[in-house]
């Protein structure tokens, strides 16, 4: 098993961001205005990759299995943007399971360590998608 811990801030919101200007910079209308701004949180996810060209996966994997906090006003954002970046890193993600925020989970029984606690605040603070762990998967050997 591979621990990685890759910090993947949301490329397109960050690549627009950066191209504009104040002077080309969109005026929020009336109505976006008046709507009040939902409060993030933070999900955790774990994303099944399929193979791709240019994945940084090891050769010989078949895919592999990516442990995700990340941000989004519901589950269904942090979904969205988790799949755009991976996206956008060459990734191929066939498929997600939401496992709740902190708050959910604790209210499962499951126990939360500190570095996971940490973890999940940074992708918070940094509305971003964290890869705590990667574990490629192999195919059996089937002449043993």
């Amino acid at each position: 098993m591979s621990h990685t811990l890759v910090c993947l801030t949301c490329a397109v919101k960050s690549g627009h961001a950066a191209a504009m200007s104040k002077e080309n910079t969109p005026k929020p209308s009336k109505d976006a205005a008046a709507k009040p701004k939902r409060a993030q949180d933070v999900y955790t996810l774990v994303v099944e990759l399929g193979r791709r060209e240019g994945d940084g996966l090891p050769a010989s994997a078949t895919g592999a299995g990516l442990l995700c906090y990340a941000s989004g006003v519901d589950e269904a954002e942090a979904v969205r943007e988790t799949v755009a970046v991976l996206k956008t890193a060459d990734m191929n993600p066939l498929e997600v399971t939401g496992y709740g925020t902190l708050t959910e989970r604790e209210a499962q029984g499951l126990e939360i360590d500190e570095e996971e606690r940490a973890l999940m605040m940074r992708a918070l603070e940094e509305n971003s998608v964290i890869v705590a762990q990667m574990t490629p998967y192999f195919a059996e050997d089937d002449e043993t």
